[in-house]
C-alpha cells in the first residue's frame, strides 16, 4: 500500500481519538507486513494535533506549496528525510542520484 493511504488510516485514527499505540495496534492487525513504524505514526499525529490535517508532504517555497515528492523528482533525488526544526524550520537531507 502506499505512502498516501497510510496517512488516511493514520488520520482516521486521529479523528476516532485513538492514540498512537492503539492505531499502531489497529494498523498492524489490519497489514501486518507493511504497517507504518510508530515514528511515522507520531509525526503524523502530532502534524493533526497542530491543526495540519492535510495528509500531503508539502514545503513552502516562495510562497507556494510543493510537494516533496514534485521537489525530488525535479532535483533527481533518491531518497529525502525531514527534520522539523525548534522553530518550525525544515531541513531537507537528501541523497543525489549519480
Amino acid at each position: 500500500m502506499d505512502k498516501k493511504k497510510f496517512r488516511v488510516f493514520i488520520k482516521y485514527c486521529f479523528l476516532m481519538e485513538k492514540n498512537t499505540v492503539e492505531a499502531k495496534t489497529w494498523l498492524d492487525a489490519k497489514f501486518p507486513d507493511t504497517a507504518p513504524g510508530n515514528s511515522t505514526i507520531k509525526d503524523w499525529y502530532a502534524k493533526y494535533r497542530r491543526g495540519e490535517m492535510s495528509t500531503e508532504d508539502k514545503m513552502i517555497l516562495n510562497g507556494r506549496k510543493l510537494k516533496l515528492n514534485e521537489i525530488a523528482d525535479t532535483l533527481k533525488i533518491i531518497s529525502y528525510h525531514i527534520i522539523q526544526g525548534a522553530v518550525g524550520i525544515f531541513v531537507l537531507s537528501v541523497g543525489i542520484c549519480d
